[in-house]
């Protein structure tokens, strides 16, 4: 859920008040994010032709070049940190997400399945 919230956050920089390489960077970034987030294979995808592995790798790469496109294209100071915060998010995300559905559930789990079971079957 993360992906497309995020996509869709970069997309819109006008409601953040900024403009020219700024936007840009930011548009074209939660277009792809909300683009390829469709195209993976996970919960949320659509058409699910990207692996999961690759898809991290896609954020791996889109939250380094957030993190270093204020440098990269000289923005205005008052953008440089938050850029820098949603690059450096988006890499800790992409840190503790699962490439997989575990084998076993945990115990909070196994109990909510327990109760689902005993208040379906009365």
């Amino acid at each position: 859920m993360l992906d497309y919230l995020m996509g869709v956050v970069l997309m819109i920089p006008w409601i953040l008040k900024y403009e020219g390489p700024a936007a840009v960077v930011a548009s074209l970034m939660g277009l792809s994010l909300v683009v390829y987030s469709f195209m993976t294979n996970y919960e949320l995808g659509g058409i699910k032709l990207i692996p999961m592995r690759a898809h991290l790798i896609l954020d791996v790469i889109g939250g380094l070049f957030l993190a270093a496109s204020p440098w990269l294209f000289s923005f205005d100071d008052g953008l440089k940190i938050p850029f820098l915060v949603a690059g450096i998010f988006e890499l800790i995300v992409t840190m503790f997400t699962k490439t997989r559905a575990s084998d076993k559930p945990n115990e909070a789990e196994a109990q909510k399945a327990r109760e689902w079971k005993g208040a379906v079957t009365r």
